[in-house]
């Protein structure tokens, strides 16, 4: 088993469909990092992974906003594909397992996580926020709409 962790920005709003029956949430993450090349020349570079959350709890949807930080976990894939001026390419997929808000969006403007958690731990839902200590987790809950 493979096991793919990724922390990054939502690169636009979430979405719910319905595919046979079945919620899944699609959203991609950005994860950007500098490095230096053979020259020693500072470059950027940013990876997209497309990810698939298949879920009846879809309650986390409209917290998954356009440039939200998130961590999520969960089985990676390649998809290979072909682009509309005919050159080939590879898209990393990610079927998620758990995901976590981290924080609010740039600027403050909503989204704000604090650190809640939803998964399938062991194949049971866990949409119960994680906290350090019983009172923080009751705040933390009054603040979900579920």
């Amino acid at each position: 088993m493979i096991k793919l962790q990724v922390i990054g920005h939502l690169g636009k709003d979430a979405v719910v469909n319905t595919v046979n029956g079945r919620s899944v949430i699609n959203f991609n993450m950005a994860h950007s990092e500098k490095y230096k090349d053979a020259q020693g020349v500072q470059k950027d570079r940013t990876i997209w992974v497309d990810c698939a959350y298949w879920t009846d709890r879809t309650a986390i949807a409209p917290y998954l906003k356009k440039g939200t930080q998130v961590y999520a976990e969960g089985n990676p894939d390649v998809r290979a594909y072909t682009s509309n001026d005919g050159k080939n390419g590879a898209a990393l997929t990610l079927r998620v397992s758990n995901v976590q808000l981290l924080g609010s969006r740039p600027g403050g403007e909503g989204g704000e996580g604090g650190g809640q958690s939803y998964g399938q731990p062991a194949g049971n839902y866990a949409g119960a926020p994680m906290a350090a200590s019983a009172s923080v987790a009751s705040d933390a809950a009054d603040d979900l709409p579920f």
